[in-house]
């Protein structure tokens, strides 16, 4: 899988993922918050054959899902518990943020906030699991993992609140 993503100035910003079967699945998350989903058969082609907007929380548990991390074999009860207690979110690292030119391990990131850190994208590097040794720059985005007051806490000090 091809994974791009691209700025788009003054609406937000535009996530490619194109398949080995040359399929694409297009994500724009607008600087308000609203997010639009495009499925391509063909990555090529000129016009969607299938579209659909999503709220933040959706967009949120559609990536739960392609990453599987709320398929157990459990009872139901036990997954809504756990689907409510559990957030991914991408969070953009601010010039005012303590964490800039910091390596993911002297940032202390999981140790401030208990939120841990699942993928970074550096510009057009998409990073997988980074290494503890990562630097960490105005501009990278976290993905990130971790309850909601440890996501809030990751996303504050990302600010430079924190």
């Amino acid at each position: 899988m091809n994974i791009s993503i691209s700025k788009l100035p003054g609406i937000g910003q535009k996530i490619s993922l194109t398949t080995a079967e040359d399929s694409q699945l297009v994500l724009i998350v607008h600087h308000t918050g609203k997010r639009e989903l495009y499925f391509f058969e063909e990555a090529d082609s000129d016009e969607a054959d299938f579209g659909m907007d999503l709220t933040a929380d959706e967009t949120r548990e559609l990536g739960a899902q392609l990453l599987g991390a709320t398929y157990q074999p459990v009872d139901a009860d036990k997954l809504k518990m756990f689907n409510n207690q559990i957030v991914m979110d991408w969070i953009e690292i601010k010039a005012a943020s303590s964490l800039t030119q910091k390596t993911i391990e002297e940032s202390e990131i999981r140790n401030k906030t208990g939120a841990t850190i699942i993928g970074l994208v550096k510009g057009d590097d998409i990073i997988a699991i980074p290494e503890a040794y990562t630097t960490l720059q105005a501009g990278d985005v976290l993905m990130a993992i971790g309850k909601k007051d440890q996501i809030s806490s990751l996303t504050a000090l990302c600010k430079g609140e924190g």
